[in-house]
């Protein structure tokens, strides 16, 4: 499996395939994702390796260091210190769909409207942007690929 961030700047490939997918509402992984929860899964640290450029890391706590993109500020990596695993954000893969959470962690911490989201109406994007507007947003990320 291979992922990276939105700018294309940071890119990795996963030897392994990813283990103990889940979901963490602690409130740390909230304001580290700017959203409800985190999403992350994982692989022994030997099984990630970089194949361009490299995260900074931010340690969030004396247990916890976290990998994010530079330049574009993506999510990308969440490990324990001093453990031989390390998780990628599952959004930050390539085909995310691949992977399915597993659990739930930080429950405490769960916010309110968690438990709605699935209820919520939908619409595409086409359904609701002029054609003006689809075009000014045509995606300047980088393709899930390299």
């Amino acid at each position: 499996m291979t992922g990276g961030c939105q700018c294309g700047a940071v890119r990795y490939a996963l030897k392994s395939e990813p283990t103990e997918a889940s979901i963490c509402h602690c409130r740390m992984c909230q304001k580290a994702f700017g959203n409800y929860f985190s999403a992350l899964t994982g692989v022994p640290m030997g099984d990630l390796v970089w194949t361009r450029g490299e995260p900074g890391i931010f340690k969030s706590s004396e247990a916890v260091e976290r990998g994010f993109c530079r330049d574009c500020g993506t999510p990308l990596t969440f490990q324990y210190v001093g453990q031989d695993r390390i998780n990628v954000s599952i959004g930050s893969l390539d085909e995310p769909a691949r992977v399915t959470p597993e659990v739930q962690w930080g429950i405490e911490s769960r916010l309110p409207a968690f438990a709605i989201l699935h209820t919520l109406r939908g619409a595409t994007t086409e359904d609701v942007a002029t054609p003006e507007d689809l075009a000014r947003m045509k995606s300047r990320q980088h393709p899930d690929h390299d």
